[in-house]
């Protein structure tokens, strides 16, 4: 795995929080900060959905995307997720990294500075070059879609498709 040179800057409300970081060696998303003032805190209800800062500019390189994750726990313990999941930056993108937070559970979630929020998974992109045409060629699935393929997996449920 060859990896890939990030830039990244500091706002002054990001001074003494750590930058972003993989929690683990074989893990792919850089764990984000909540860069809120000292002291304040910010309370997410039911339905709410809040943006908070990370405090960070990142310079990602051409040929490459950033992808701002929910973080697994936050989602199965408070029902806190991302509005716009995943949450794309393009390498062009300059301004200060926010996090779109939303509240899906039933109790208020409380942000304070410092909290991991959310993760960034840096990827290669591919830039499509769009061809029109009269027709598309036929699949076995057409314009099956929204469950159109039948439910799977799930127990007690028979796939009849």
């Amino acid at each position: 795995m060859q990896p890939v040179i990030v830039r990244i800057q500091r706002e002054p409300e990001a001074e003494g929080l750590p930058l972003p970081e993989y929690a683990t060696p074989g893990a792919v998303g850089l764990d984000l900060y909540a860069a809120l003032p000292e002291n304040e805190e910010v309370i997410i209800r039911p339905g709410e959905r809040r943006l908070i800062s990370t405090g960070l500019r990142i310079a990602i390189p051409s040929g490459f995307e950033g992808q701002v994750r929910a973080r697994s726990g936050l989602a199965l313990n408070y029902g806190i997720g991302l509005v716009n999941a995943p949450g794309t930056i393009d390498a062009d993108f300059r301004g200060v990294l926010k996090v779109l937070l939303i509240n899906w559970g039933e109790m208020p979630f409380t942000v304070r500075r410092g909290e991991r929020i959310a993760q960034l998974v840096i990827s290669p992109v591919t830039k499509a070059v769009l061809e029109e045409t009269p027709t598309l060629d036929a699949t076995q699935r057409g314009d099956g879609g929204f469950g159109s393929t039948g439910i799977c997996c799930r127990p007690g449920t028979v796939n009849t498709t």
